[in-house]
Parts: C-alpha cells; structure tokens; sequence
C-alpha cells in the first residue's frame, strides 16, 4: 500500500453518453444509476478506495451538477487526513475550449496534476462496471520498468471487432503494436486465440506524462485521444506493456461491461436480480460504496389476494413502498411507489416514481421524478410506445419527465 502513496488518479467522467440518451438528457453518464443505489462512477470510484488510490481528480465537464453533488456529499467523507476525491470542472487554464478528447480533457488538468507529489498517475474511466486492484496494475508497472502501462482485457477477436482498441504484445505483455478497433483483430502474443482489446485505462510515469501531453496539444493533426493518438506515438520510442485484467469480482469468468447503450445498460441490471448475478453486489471483500439519502426502511403493504403488495427477484432501495403492486425482476430505487393492482416487470425504476393503479409496466426504464397516472400501459405495445417515448433496439421504453428548468435532486 505504501507504493500507491506516490500514485494520484485522474477519473475523466465528462462523457455525454449520447448512446445512453434520453437517460443522458439532464445528466452525464458516469452520474446514471445503477443497481437501485449506486451511480456508475460508484464502480470506479470503489476501485479506487479498495485499492487504496486515494488521491483522485474527477473531471467533469457535461451537465455535471447532479455528478459533482454526488461525489461531493459521498466520496469527500471517505477520505483521510491528506487524501481527497476532488470535483474539476473545464477551467480552461491552458485552453479556451472545452475538452477535445480524453488526452485534452488531462492536458488542461496539468497545473492540479502538477500540484501533487506523485510519480505515478492513473488515467481512469468513470463509465464502465467492473472490478479492479489498480494496486496490482502498479506493482507489474514497477516491476517491468514500464513507463507506461495498459490494462486490457483477454477476448475472442469476433468478439472485439470493430468495437475496442486491441494490443500486440511480446511474451513479456510489452506492447508491439496498437490498432484502434479493428475488422480483424490480431491475436494475442501470449494466450492463443485471444486477443488484447484496450480497457481505456492508463498507467504513467509522472515525468513522462507531461510532456507526452504537452506534445499531443502542439500537433494540430491530433484529435487528443490516448486510444487513437497518443498510444499509437509511443509504443517504439518509450517501454509500454500491457497489464492483463484480474477480476476482483471472484466469478468463473472476468466480468467488465460498457453500460454505453440502452440494451447494455438495462441488461446489466437485469443480471443484479438473478438468483445467481454475474456481478456481485454483496461481496463484503470488495465494498461498493456511494452516497444515499437517509429514506425509511421499504414497506410491502396488503396481503389481500387481488392486491397483494410483493416483490419477487427485485432489488428495492430504501423509502419504496409497494402498495399492493407486484413487481418482479425490477431494479427499484429510492422512494419509488407502486400502487394497487399494478404490475412492474424487468424494469428499472429510477428515484422518486409513483406508479398509479392498475398499471401495467415491462422492459421499461422510468427516469426519476416521474408519475405515471392510473391505467398506463408500458411494454406491451412496441408501436404504441415509439409514438410516446424513446425505444431502443431491443425493445426497451425509456420514459423521462418533461424537460424542466429547475434541477430536481436525484
């Protein structure tokens, strides 16, 4: 634990998430909930204290407010005397624009990266669900004499395909050769029939990363991206390896997911509810931590027969009250109502809902502060819904409040 004292991280939660859209409208990405009670930044952020990584930046850039309330009343309290998880928005010190890319987005963060004593710094991403000792990744680092490092992910090439940056390395993992999202990704030097695909994740030496930055802000030809620009310029003249990813989540096989899409997403969550999740929440060797609300414990009320108030395969947060509903294989959050005679089905019910009686709700996303009035039908009628709210491809309703001026609490 001693190394990670010289180590700080740099959290790059500005992304917009258009693929994520309407959940995106009012909030950034790394900000959406996931699993009833948490954010995705909760994931990273978990990492990083379970590691010991207690020196962290969060950049933020697009519609952050609800993101930086978020890290501000739950992550700054869990932290010691000399340690911090700090907000920073776009300050434009070195730049009059607003990040260009994931590179930009810490080269205009180079005076808060300078302020601290470090050798080592992380370059880390807030949108994505996985589990990982960064403390692991540190140690390799060192013991290779890298200057920077590259965590990855083991996949099969179809698998890959268009979709991630992929590695060639040597049998020691020193990155040979980078290729960003390939049609035919080339296999791995190490593991046959594998191949290394790039999880967005980034080790450097202090003294190297800035003017690596320095350099890529002076190329006008570069788009300032670590994938696409920077890691392809550095592989022949510094020693890059590769770190492959160990899971911290205990499970047969590794488990790290992009929550970029809707179907992604609601898939994700859907996994939480199964009797035997991939993901696991309840692994106490491995806390995940957020900031919640004080709510009242969760009531089922009527046992009547026609409106019995239960829940079945269901994760329910705090201050819910089902009301002689059902619902079943849904991820609940806070202070969510289901009224009588209601059915909710693989759905995902964002803080503050009021579902009405004898609604009918499946497959469906319900973003926060929404009430759905008496006898609405939800799921059951793809073309009906595509003429009221947004479909994804696989056929999940997001349904989302008007658009509104003020910024209601999440």
């Amino acid at each position: 634990m001693v190394l990670m004292r010289n180590a700080i991280g740099v959290l790059l939660a500005g992304g917009q998430g258009e693929r994520l859209w309407p959940l995106t409208r009012d909030r950034a990405k790394p900000a959406v909930p996931f699993g009833g009670v948490y954010r995705i930044i909760d994931l990273t952020l978990s990492n990083c204290l379970n590691s010991d990584l207690r020196r962290v930046f969060v950049l933020t850039q697009y519609k952050a407010l609800s993101l930086n309330r978020h890290v501000r009343r739950g992550w700054s309290s869990l932290m010691g005397h000399g340690d911090f998880m700090e907000v920073l928005p776009p300050q434009m010190r070195v730049s009059q624009h607003w990040y260009q890319g994931t590179a930009d987005a810490v080269y205009q963060n180079i005076y808060s990266i300078g302020s601290e004593q470090s050798n080592y710094v992380f370059i880390l991403s807030g949108d994505h669900i996985y589990k990982m000792n960064y403390l692991k990744m540190l140690e390799q680092h060192v013991a290779a004499g890298a200057d920077v490092t590259v965590a990855t992910l083991e996949m099969d090439p179809a698998e890959a395909a268009g979709k991630f940056g992929v590695l060639e390395t040597d049998k020691n993992w020193r990155i040979t050769g980078f290729e960003e999202k390939p049609a035919n990704p080339r296999t791995s030097g190490v593991h046959a029939g594998k191949c290394n695909a790039s999880m967005g994740v980034y080790l450097f030496n202090t003294q190297l990363l800035v003017p690596i930055l320095i350099e890529d802000a002076e190329n006008p030809a570069s788009s300032h991206d670590f994938g696409k620009d920077i890691l392809p310029r550095i592989i022949d003249r510094y020693r890059v390896f590769a770190y492959n990813f160990r899971d911290e989540n205990k499970k047969e096989t590794s488990y790290w997911r992009d929550v970029g899409t809707i179907d992604a997403y609601h898939e994700a969550n859907m996994d939480l509810v199964s009797v035997t999740p991939v993901f696991n929440l309840y692994d106490a060797s491995w806390p995940l931590h957020s900031w919640q609300r004080q709510y009242p414990p969760v009531k089922t009320v009527f046992a009547d027969p026609d409106r019995m108030g239960v829940a079945l395969d269901s994760i329910v947060a705090g201050g819910s009250i089902i009301s002689g509903g059902r619902v079943k294989k849904s991820v609940l959050g806070y202070d969510v109502r289901v009224n009588s005679y209601s059915e909710v089905e693989e759905s995902i019910i964002f803080n503050h809902v009021t579902i009405g009686r004898h609604c009918r709700i499946r497959r469906a996303i319900i973003d926060r502060h929404v009430e759905l009035p008496e006898g609405t039908v939800i799921g059951h009628d793809l073309e009906a819904d595509r003429a009221r709210y947004s479909v994804s491809e696989n056929g999940i309703v997001v349904v989302v409040r008007p658009e509104s001026l003020i910024e209601e609490p999440e």
